[in-house]
């Protein structure tokens, strides 16, 4: 499972060849979960608000970046990083 970034203790990360819809995976401490990049909504999981709120700011910035990650790892190609949350 490729990190694609890190900030603020917060690891996301996609796995290849992961099920759709598209999305990337969050950790944070034991918190976990999975966030569609279109609606950027948790598909799985659950993250404190504070949390939350710093990935979506974050996943809003870096969407299209998200998106071409996806297809990326859909094909099986390594995956670019992604600059963290300012």
């Amino acid at each position: 499972m490729p990190e694609i970034s890190r900030f603020l203790g917060i690891i996301i990360t996609m796995y290849y060849n992961d099920h759709p819809p598209s999305h990337f995976h969050v950790r944070y401490n034991q918190q976990k979960a999975l966030i569609n990049i279109e609606t950027l909504s948790i598909l799985e999981g659950k993250l404190s608000p504070r949390v939350l709120g710093l990935v979506i700011e974050w996943a809003t910035i870096h969407q299209a970046e998200l998106k071409q990650n996806w297809q990326l790892a859909r094909q099986n190609t390594p995956l670019e990083n992604i600059d963290p949350l300012d």
